[in-house]
């Protein structure tokens, strides 16, 4: 595969990245999923690279997807999970990924649940460091596989009229998706209760919609973001909304609410999906769903990402 460089060592956020770095890392993307989906899925790239995987916060889906393709690429990899380690003792972000990268660690990848976490530790330890997911802020990767997926679908993104429905002020794949998809060049709406998208947003020159319908009506795309209940009280008593069967009613993507539409919409989620509150089952594994698209391709782009910063290492 042809060596290119990335303009950053680390992939920290979206906002971090020049047009050409995110051509570069979905064009590399294609070129590992060509690789992923042969009968012989690995490649030795990484073989005297390892790789670990810190995660302060659970994860499932993009836990694995990062493990998976740091494996394909034939690293050796390191899984730490907070829960069971010295950061229930009191230790630091910063004692602890010192002490692992004593142990000749060459990248790490990161999901914390504070925003901003992983900026302060790419200050402080000389590897590159992937944001996995930082608190409400930022998941780069999810972005870049979402933009995959609408690579692979449109065969281009710009002009693609993009709506972005449902928990914004508690989503870390909104800030990125945004972000992503105006340096791809699409049109961007996020659209959800008043109480459940942020100020701010309306500065980042997206259009901000309170009606679903509207927004469907509007989008070509509609990538539907899960209600994060337990970003919101354990008890669920935060009033952002009345109840998960109003808010079914009143923005709950449905098969009947697509149809009135009388376009084909493409259907996204980056999951866990929350069936029947934000989407219906009929329309997640409907004909118009990518969803299984966006996961088989975090692989492919989670491999090109380690890939591309691993260039950079000094071997």
């Amino acid at each position: 595969m042809k060596m290119s460089e990335l303009s950053t060592g680390h992939l920290l956020g979206i906002r971090d990245l020049t047009r050409s770095d995110l051509d570069l890392i979905l064009n590399t993307a294609v070129e590992f999923k060509g690789v992923i989906n042969r009968p012989i899925r690995k490649v030795p790239t990484l073989r005297d690279v390892t790789v670990a995987n810190l995660f302060f916060e659970n994860s499932t889906r993009t836990r694995l997807s990062f493990e998976l393709a740091q494996k394909r690429l034939s690293a050796d990899v390191v899984n730490f999970s907070a829960a069971s380690s010295s950061v229930s003792k009191g230790e630091t972000l910063v004692d602890t990924v010192q002490n692992i990268l004593a142990m000749k660690v060459d990248l790490v990848v990161m999901r914390h649940p504070h925003p901003g976490a992983a900026h302060f530790l790419s200050s402080k330890v000389n590897v590159p460091i992937v944001n996995a997911g930082d608190g409400t802020h930022e998941h780069p990767t999810q972005a870049l596989l979402d933009a995959l997926a609408l690579k692979e679908k449109y065969g281009a993104i710009e002009g693609l009229k993009v709506a972005i429905l449902g928990d914004i002020r508690h989503s870390r794949v909104a800030l990125s998706n945004v972000l992503c998809l105006q340096k791809l060049g699409a049109e961007v709406m996020v659209c959800g209760p008043a109480t459940l998208i942020p100020r701010h947003f309306s500065s980042l020159g997206v259009r901000v919609e309170h009606d679903v319908d509207e927004a469907l009506a509007w989008c070509d795309v509609a990538n539907v973001l899960r209600i994060q209940l337990e970003r919101q009280g354990a008890d669920n008593r935060i009033p952002y909304f009345p109840s998960l069967r109003e808010y079914h009613a009143q923005y709950g993507v449905t098969l009947e609410r697509l149809e009135r539409t009388g376009k084909d919409i493409t259907i996204m989620h980056p999951g866990p999906m929350n069936r029947g509150v934000e989407i219906a089952s009929n329309v997640a594994d409907g004909s118009s769903s990518v969803i299984l698209d966006q996961v088989e391709n975090g692989v492919a782009v989670r491999m090109a990402v380690i890939y591309l910063l691993a260039s950079g290492l000094g071997g």
